[in-house]
């Protein structure tokens, strides 16, 4: 079968697995429209969501190690996934897995080795999954995650500048256990965290007021939601996020910052502060509740509220939306607000897959969809 004539919708157009997770060999072909994949729980719908995480930069959905995503019980080392992606500025081919003997995974783009960031110039991905219904009750790590996929949707050079701050920052922590460390040398990697350090939160400021803002109108019958950051650095930006002084300013103050908390880094083993520890905060703007003090399902229709304002954000600062990949997401909205995500999803200008074990719960998109059941590692589209 062919690929279909590009689409002005970013959508994955062929998916192709080799040897991932209960994958042996696996294509798909769709068109632009949303993608549903229903079936019984443990049929491989979720692995299929998580190998089109691959197609973005990062860890990927579950944050896998790459040998566990090899099949399963074959004893593959390997793995692949390739996709055909259509969008405004026409085709792209993006391979990606791990070769024999590989620490990291190898990407292609095209067809030409490629680098991880050249994927956050092509593609971004946002997603929401059951493990996430907890995001807004347990530790910040998890918001901090979701918060810097946010952040790299806006502004793909986001990963480069974090990826430089943590390993900086990962050395300087080895060096202060050691003990004895070269002043000049702790000095070189506190100037390489301030100033990535600095540029990170401003990115996540910037792209916070600009989700607030889109958040606070609400989508739909879905929740305003009100957002911001509790952070040093974040908070010495807030005032004046676009002034390229301020953030001069907070890069001497951080530096300043690591420079005095040598001893207590060196006792605790880890750097306690800087905008690894940032956290992000939400409401629910209607009740003016916390989040986490919200029920279940009030939490849900929340995440969803910001993802959906997401690709109301990049589409309006003349980017893309991020493809959608929304892991049993319907079974907790109620049918009015079901109908109101299809309606939402059908009119973004980038593809969506989502994944339920009813049928029934996915009716209200009826052809504005394409629908697909997965059954014992294999997938077949329904009529």
């Amino acid at each position: 079968m062919s690929v279909p004539a590009p689409s002005p919708r970013l959508a994955v157009r062929r998916l192709t697995l080799a040897d991932f997770r209960c994958y042996a060999r696996l294509r798909l072909d769709t068109d632009s429209r949303p993608v549903v994949l229903t079936g019984p729980n443990g049929a491989g719908k979720t692995n299929l969501l998580e190998a089109l995480s691959f197609l973005a930069p990062g860890r990927g959905m579950r944050r896998a190690s790459l040998a566990d995503l090899a099949r399963q019980g074959s004893g593959a080392l390997t793995w692949g996934v390739a996709a055909v992606l259509d969008g405004p500025m026409g085709r792209v081919e993006i391979g990606t897995g791990r070769e024999q003997g590989a620490e990291r995974r190898a990407i292609r783009v095209d067809g030409q080795p490629a680098k991880a960031q050249m994927l956050a110039g092509l593609v971004s991905a946002l997603w929401l999954t059951p493990a996430m219904d907890r995001l807004f009750i347990e530790g910040a790590s998890g918001r901090r995650r979701f918060l810097d996929r946010l952040v790299l949707g806006q502004d793909e050079g986001h990963a480069s500048r974090s990826g430089a701050y943590e390993h900086a920052m990962r050395e300087r922590s080895r060096l202060l256990r050691a003990g004895n460390a070269d002043g000049r040398w702790l000095g070189a990697l506190e100037e390489t965290m301030a100033r990535h350090g600095a540029a990170m939160a401003r990115a996540r400021v910037n792209a916070v007021a600009r989700l607030d803002h889109a958040c606070r109108q609400g989508v739909g019958v879905f929740p305003a939601a009100h957002l911001s950051l509790a952070g040093e650095v974040e908070e010495w930006l807030s005032q004046r996020p676009d002034s390229d002084a301020a953030a001069d300013e907070a890069e001497e103050r951080l530096r300043a910052a690591f420079l005095r908390a040598r001893a207590r880094d060196a006792a605790a083993g880890a750097a306690t502060l800087g905008p690894h520890r940032t956290d992000l905060s939400v409401r629910h703007g209607g009740k003016d509740l916390p989040a986490g003090q919200c029920s279940t399902g009030e939490q849900k229709a929340v995440l969803v509220s910001i993802v959906l304002a997401q690709a109301r954000v990049r589409t309006e600062i003349g980017g893309q939306a991020p493809l959608l990949l929304l892991d049993e997401v319907v079974a907790h909205l109620d049918e009015t607000r079901r109908r109101a995500l299809f309606d939402e999803l059908a009119g973004l200008n980038a593809q969506s897959w989502m994944t339920g074990t009813d049928d029934a719960l996915f009716d209200g998109f009826g052809e504005r969809a394409q629908f697909f059941r997965v059954a014992d590692a294999m997938v077949h589209p329904q009529a």
